[in-house]
C-alpha cells in the first residue's frame, strides 16, 4: 500500500517498517534504534541475521552518534561523496545494536542522495535501517511497483519514484586512515583513490561482513545466462529448446533477432540506472531462460558487472 510522508513517519515511529525511495534502490526502512523492527526488516525480507544493515542518516554531523571513530580520511570521503551512493563501514559504538550491526564491530553509514528520503529523515528525526526492499537474493526494486510485486499489497511503501542511480551503493571499510572497497558501486574505486590520495588496502585480515556479498544475488526468478558476445548468445538461443528472452548491452542493436530482447546502449551510468528495471522486465514475461550479453570487463563496468555475475550465478 502506498503511503504518503507523514503516514510514513508515523509508522516508522510506531516500529513498522516501510519501503522509502533512495537514489540507489528503494529501501526497507525501520527505526535503526528499535530492534523489534529491525527483527522485522529481517524476516520480511528473509534475510539472514548475520548480514548487517546500512543506516541512512541526515547528515555527516550524526557520524559520532553511531561510529567509535571517525578518522579525518573517513571525514574526507564522507564530504565528497555525501549524499550520494556511498557507504562507510566504521568502528561501532557500543551502543549500536548488535541485531543492526549481525554481531560485527562495525556500523555501515551513508546520507542518501534522494530528497525526499532526506526531508523524511529529517522530519522524521530518525536514522534508518534500510536494505533492498526486496526478499532475500532476489532482484533489487527501482520503482514502488517492483516493491509492492515482490513483497506484497500489505508493505507500506513511500513512492518518491524511480530511482536516478540503480544499483546498490559502494562501500568503503576504513581502517584507521586506510580505506578498502567491499562493494563495487557507481562511485568507482578510481574516484575514491583520487580524493583519498591513497590507493585501497587489499588483502587486510577482520574485513567486516557487507551487504550484497551473497554468490547468488540481485537474481529474478528466471534462470539467467551471462555472454561475452552477442555470437554464443545468438547460436545458443538458435539451438535451445527453451523459450528465452535477452537483455543486450551494446551500442547497436543486432538486427533480425527472433526472440523478446531489452536493449541498453554502453554507457555505464545509463545501464546501471535501468539494470534491475530491465530484468523485472524480463522476469515477468515467463519464459524458461535469460541470456544478458555482457558489458566490456573494464573498470568502469565493475560494479554493473559485479550485479550481473551475482545474478547469473549457479549454487
Amino acid at each position: 500500500m502506498q503511503v504518503n510522508l507523514n503516514q510514513a513517519i508515523a509508522k516508522l515511529k510506531a516500529g513498522e517498517v516501510v519501503a522509502i525511495p533512495t537514489e540507489t534502490v528503494y529501501g526497507l526502512a525501520a527505526d535503526a534504534t528499535n530492534e523489534q523492527a529491525l527483527r522485522q526488516i529481517y524476516a520480511v525480507k528473509q534475510r539472514p541475521a548475520d548480514n548487517p544493515l546500512i543506516v541512512h542518516i541526515g547528515d555527516v554531523a550524526q557520524v559520532p552518534d553511531w561510529a567509535a571513530e571517525f578518522s579525518p580520511l573517513a571525514l574526507t570521503l564522507a564530504k565528497a561523496f555525501w549524499p550520494g551512493p556511498f557507504t562507510l563501514v566504521l568502528p561501532a559504538k557500543d551502543s549500536v545494536s548488535a541485531v543492526l550491526r549481525a554481531n560485527e564491530p562495525t556500523v555501515a553509514l551513508r546520507v542518501p542522495g534522494h530528497s525526499l528520503t532526506l526531508q523524511l529523515l529529517k522530519e522524521s528525526g530518525l536514522a534508518l535501517a534500510a536494505p533492498s526492499a526486496n526478499k532475500y537474493t532476489q532482484l533489487s526494486p527501482t520503482t514502488a511497483a517492483h516493491v509492492l510485486a515482490g513483497l506484497g499489497e500489505q508493505v507500506a511503501v513511500l513512492d518518491g519514484g524511480a530511482c536516478q542511480v540503480g544499483i546498490e551503493s559502494t562501500i568503503v571499510c576504513m581502517a584507521g586512515n586506510n580505506w578498502q572497497l567491499l562493494r563495487h558501486g557507481m562511485i568507482t574505486e578510481a574516484q575514491i583513490r583520487a580524493v583519498a590520495g591513497k590507493p585501497a588496502i587489499v588483502g587486510a585480515s577482520n574485513v567486516p561482513k557487507a551487504p550484497g556479498q551473497h554468490l547468488l544475488h540481485y537474481s529474478p526468478k528466471t534462470p539467467l545466462k551471462l555472454f561475452d558476445g552477442l555470437p554464443s548468445l545468438t547460436a545458443y538461443q538458435q539451438n535451445s529448446t527453451q523459450i528465452c528472452a535477452a537483455l543486450i548491452i551494446d551500442d547497436y542493436p543486432p538486427p533480425n533477432l527472433d526472440f523478446s530482447c531489452i536493449y541498453l546502449p554502453k554507457k555505464n551510468a545509463e545501464v546501471a540506472e535501468h539494470l534491475y528495471e530491465a530484468l523485472h522486465r524480463l522476469d515477468a514475461l515467463n519464459v524458461e531462460q535469460l541470456l544478458v550479453l555482457m558489458p566490456p570487463n573494464s573498470p568502469e563496468w565493475l560494479a554493473i558487472l559485479d550485479r550481473l555475475n551475482r545474478a547469473g550465478h549457479k549454487d
